[in-house]
């Protein structure tokens, strides 16, 4: 095999034009990465030196901190400028942390599948228990908000060949885990879609930069794709990333500058997806 087979390459410049809603050149939605870490599982880490060890304070409550403040302070910014969350969900959420459920359910966010948990990856999984295992995290999701994911982003952004296709099985229509675009585009399995995520401006990224970069790569990657139109700007966070006190004000700075900006969707990746199926 000698190219992915799940989509077809298409350059952006042979396309016709997306459209958005109001003629607006650039569709923007935050995707908030919710996630529930277990004791004792490698995840993502900020001091690799102790990641390996059990119990590992420095880096489990490091990721512990965006549940139980960091998230709260987004929260608090997102409200201030207007935006809803798109909301990347571990199943296991649902049960460790309903304050948040509840929390996001007030403020009508969008709920994405996004595995069980970010300390296990979703990958070599018979097909057979693949579906199990969806079922049971679209299950858990819509029982636990009262609305069925439509969209997926896998742990790490991880997939099985099936994945997509026992995905549109199940009712949803799109995936986030291919980051090959700033449009969405259509995958060879019925229904599907791709819409962008972004692992460049994504705040995990900026760990070890000055706190005012995120702010500076969020203007100029506005700039670019305002002048271009047709495009998606897909803003990735973490609440134990950005929710940290020190790089609060900048993430605030960033979305005040996006809800401010001109020609602009303040979306969720629901509608953009739903507006591409439509349309496309």
């Amino acid at each position: 095999m000698t190219r992915n087979k799940l989509y077809d390459y298409s350059p952006i410049v042979d396309r016709p034009p997306l459209i958005w809603p109001n003629g607006a050149r650039v569709a923007v939605y935050v995707g908030l990465n919710v996630e529930h870490f277990l004791p004792g599982a490698p995840s993502t880490s900020r001091w690799p030196g102790t990641a390996t060890l059990t119990p590992d304070p420095l880096n489990h409550g490091w990721r512990d901190y965006g549940a139980r403040v960091g998230i709260w302070r987004t929260m608090e910014s997102l409200d201030r400028h207007g935006l809803r969350a798109s909301v990347l969900l571990n199943s296991m959420v649902a049960e460790e942390y309903p304050r948040i459920i509840e929390a996001g359910v007030a403020r009508n966010w969008a709920w994405l599948a996004h595995g069980e948990t970010n300390s296990r990856l979703h990958t070599d999984l018979a097909e057979d228990e693949e579906r199990e295992v969806l079922a049971r995290i679209v299950g858990t999701i819509e029982k636990a908000t009262g609305t069925r994911p439509r969209g997926w982003m896998g742990p790490g952004l991880t997939e099985t060949a099936a994945t997509p296709r026992l995905l549109a099985e199940l009712g949803l229509d799109y995936v986030l885990d291919w980051t090959a675009d700033d449009q969405p585009f259509a995958l060879n399995v019925p229904g599907m879609a791709s819409v962008p995520y972004s692992v460049e401006l994504n705040d995990l990224l900026f760990l070890d930069r000055s706190p005012a970069d995120l702010l500076l790569a969020v203007e100029d990657q506005y700039e670019v794709l305002h002048a271009e139109g047709g495009r998606v700007l897909a803003l990735a966070l973490h609440p134990f990333v950005t929710g940290q006190a020190f790089r609060h004000k900048y993430l605030d700075q960033a979305l005040a500058h996006l809800a401010a900006a001109p020609d602009v969707w303040l979306t969720t990746s629901d509608d953009i997806a739903a507006h591409y199926l439509r349309h496309n």
